[in-house]
């Protein structure tokens, strides 16, 4: 009998399982994959996901690894941004290691901490008793069934996870997939770190950095209508993309393409009420986005350690469980609430409001300034330091706030 049993070991899973086997729980972890493996997925740590990983004592695994990412150009249509020095606290601003480096590291914290790590593991069924999900019924790489009991079993299986579908989670404030992508790794480009080009009125965006082994990754957003199309000649389209961004694409060509594409069409957003009797839902699980903000690690990040702490506190009997449940929802929630609002609008290709762009000529020329902006837009600084009144009004050459509105 374990206290917690997680399906899904990789970037919900893993962190949720070393999180409670630190607080002393009996963790039991599962995936069917075994590691280290590679997923058709992002793999772009940005904003507060840095931080967490320097407080978990990770950071330093995945900056041998890849580069911290701390130069970008920001296109949005207007003009390239160059944004210089992204750095605070001695943090770059993001990293982006491959899954199979990624995801290792956090396999392997998670057993390090004392989780049992079970990969190779196939759960055929969840085990029902009383009303409440108590376990899991599955096979392990010799093929013999078994069966597993938890107090609280977690589904960080992604998207589709198998267990929000057994239980039948209800889903809110659902939108349909918008974009599909496709990405492919380059070897020897002349690139900032990070480089992205938005291109609202052929509904099309580029998103790319560098990774391990001086790689760079290149990944093309399309509206989800023209994936038969796209998926008919997947270079050609990929390439006409990049091809459209005078300088970006001399440099890419000049470089060699280092991998085949990968590409990803099911990309629902939604929320799901993530918890029940004997179960929780961490991860993309329990909120899933389009990946144009690149927020999918880092919000799973946030949201297991609330998780953990929930879990933990049910555990001890400092709090009733399904109490601690539903703070752990409402914090998720409100937490998430303006990022998943601005994350649609982006995939939608919303046009940009003209105090954006206003500001962003108002910085073009201010290297500085531009990295302010850039900061507080990711949360490193205190928005509030660069998004005044005050500091508006100087940055615009005296002109009111109203006048970018």
């Amino acid at each position: 009998m374990y206290d917690a049993l997680i399906v899904g070991a990789r970037c919900a899973g893993s962190p949720l399982a070393m999180l409670l086997a630190r607080q002393g729980a009996r963790v039991l972890l599962l995936d069917r994959a075994t590691f280290p493996s590679d997923i058709p997925h992002g793999h772009f740590i940005n904003r507060h996901g840095p931080r967490r990983l320097r407080e978990w004592g990770l950071l330093g695994h995945v900056a041998a690894r890849a580069p911290g990412v701390t130069s970008a150009i920001v296109d949005l249509g207007d003009f390239p941004l160059p944004i210089r020095e992204i750095v605070e606290d001695g943090l770059p601003w993001a990293y982006g290691p491959r899954r199979t480096t990624l995801d290792k590291i956090l396999v392997d914290a998670a057993a390090e901490s004392g989780a049992e790590v079970r990969d190779g593991f196939h759960v055929d069924e969840y085990i029902v008793d009383g009303g409440a999900v108590v376990g899991v019924r599955g096979r392990g790489p010799g093929g013999r069934q078994v069966e597993e009991r938890a107090t609280i079993t977690i589904g960080a299986d992604g998207r589709n996870s198998g267990l929000a579908r057994f239980v039948s989670a209800e889903s809110y404030n659902g939108v349909p997939t918008i974009l599909c992508y496709y990405f492919s790794y380059w070897q020897d480009v002349e690139a900032e770190n990070f480089e992205m080009y938005v291109r609202g009125e052929e509904r099309r965006v580029i998103f790319s950095f560098r990774t391990e082994d001086d790689l760079f990754a290149v990944f093309v957003g399309f509206p989800a209508d023209e994936f038969p199309d796209v998926r008919r000649d997947i270079e050609g389209a990929f390439m006409r993309v990049v091809d459209a961004i005078p300088g970006f694409a001399e440099r890419i060509r000049a470089g060699r393409r280092a991998d085949r594409f990968y590409g990803a069409s099911d990309l629902p957003n939604f929320y799901r009420k993530p918890y029940g009797q004997g179960w929780a839902l961490a991860g993309d699980a329990g909120l899933h986005k389009d990946p144009i903000l690149a927020l999918g690690i880092c919000d799973a990040f946030r949201d297991v350690e609330v998780l953990a702490n929930a879990i933990a506190d049910g555990l001890s009997g400092r709090a009733v469980l399904a109490a601690a449940l539903a703070e752990y929802e409402r914090r998720r929630n409100e937490a998430s609430a303006t990022d998943y609002a601005e994350n649609i609008a982006a995939a939608r290709f919303t046009p940009f409001p003209p105090q954006v762009l206003a500001i962003r000529a108002a910085v073009r020329d201010k290297p500085k300034e531009a990295t302010r902006l850039w900061k507080a837009r990711a949360g490193m600084i205190d928005p509030a330091t660069f998004f005044n009144p005050q500091n508006v009004e100087r940055l615009l050459g005296g002109g009111s706030v109203a006048s970018v509105r």
